[in-house]
């Protein structure tokens, strides 16, 4: 097994978890198996690891573990369910997601991710499939180039960059990091401290070239679906858009449902939350930081699958809405 990538927030994620030993888990985005190698070693023989990677580098690297407890399967995380019934796995203990671009990702120059180093312009975390960034941005328009570094970035100057990139193009394609860096930096008036003027821009031509956000949207749900009662789900995300969209779905599975208040419906009527919010969002303390600089934005939210009682806690016969109280 390799040792050479650290995963953020290792420990409290496993902690998190709370593996039980003859548990069955899933490691839906596994890397280069930090988190999977941690789970693993609280698990005894009757225990059992389903990791998942979109990634062909990091299934490959899945590849020369042996262990029979462990298995890897080459999906994205948005095919959970589907990945789980091939493995003949119905229900589950625990559920890690760990998003965002990996370390490994990052640092392998060709492919695309970073404009620390001049590469060809890939960015797809599946390099077995799907339109490239050097593809798309030289077939967008102008209107969407803009739309996407606005909305996925979070930048400013997304017009200006888009603009910047549509008139580059014109010129020569865009085929490499540093000549998407290079234009980026023109457009962009101001720079952040501390951050190169591209990186809004990279985040966000990554993020809409993979799909993340929709991958996320489509794979919260199935978690809680497949999740036992009194399992875990722990998420690891990097940015705010992640961390905003994790936040959420968790706050709304744990309210269960509800009705206009002017509907005299009994508490005891409405099925309560399927999930139960465990502590608060958790980030890594300094020492972390300082030995990975990666995991200075990374924020873990954690939640345990409830036994979907009827009812809100508390309150079993209580009635919901106004017009209940004068009824």
């Amino acid at each position: 097994m390799t040792h050479g990538h650290v995963s953020v927030l290792l420990e409290g994620a496993v902690d998190a978890l709370a593996p039980r030993p003859d548990g069955i888990y899933v490691d839906a985005t596994f890397g280069r198996g930090g988190h999977s190698r941690a789970i693993l070693a609280r698990l005894g023989p009757d225990g059992r690891l389903l990791a998942m990677d979109r990634d062909p580098a990091a299934v490959a690297a899945a590849g020369t573990w042996n262990d029979p407890r462990f298995a890897i399967a080459h999906a994205a995380f948005s095919r959970l369910r589907q990945v789980l019934a091939e493995h003949g796995i119905e229900r589950v203990d625990g559920v890690l997601f760990d998003l965002g671009v990996s370390s490994p990702q990052l640092d392998e120059a060709e492919r695309g991710f970073s404009f620390r180093f001049d590469a060809p312009l890939d960015m797809r975390m599946d390099t077995s499939r799907g339109m490239t960034a050097a593809e798309w941005l030289n077939e967008a328009k102008e209107e969407e180039i803009a739309s996407v570094v606005r909305d996925y970035g979070e930048e400013r100057f997304a017009r200006q960059v888009a603009r910047a990139l549509v008139k580059a193009r014109a010129l020569a394609p865009l085929r490499s990091t540093r000549q998407l860096a290079g234009v980026v930096a023109g457009a962009v008036r101001t720079r952040e401290r501390g951050q190169d003027p591209a990186t809004r821009t990279f985040q966000a031509v990554r993020i809409f070239i993979n799909r993340e956000l929709e991958e996320i949207q489509a794979a919260l749900p199935q978690a809680v679906d497949l999740l036992k009662p009194g399992g875990r789900l722990v998420v690891i995300s990097f940015h705010s858009l992640e961390d905003r969209m994790v936040k959420h779905f968790m706050r709304d599975e744990s309210q269960g449902e509800s009705v206009p208040p002017e509907i005299p419906l009994p508490a005891h009527a409405l099925r309560g939350g399927r999930l139960r919010l465990v502590g608060r969002a958790l980030k890594a303390d300094a020492g972390e930081c300082a030995a990975n600089p990666r995991a200075r934005s990374a924020v873990m939210r954690v939640a345990e699958r409830t036994h979907e009682v009827a009812g809100r806690h508390g309150t079993p016969d209580s009635l919901v809405g106004r017009a209940a109280w004068s009824s």
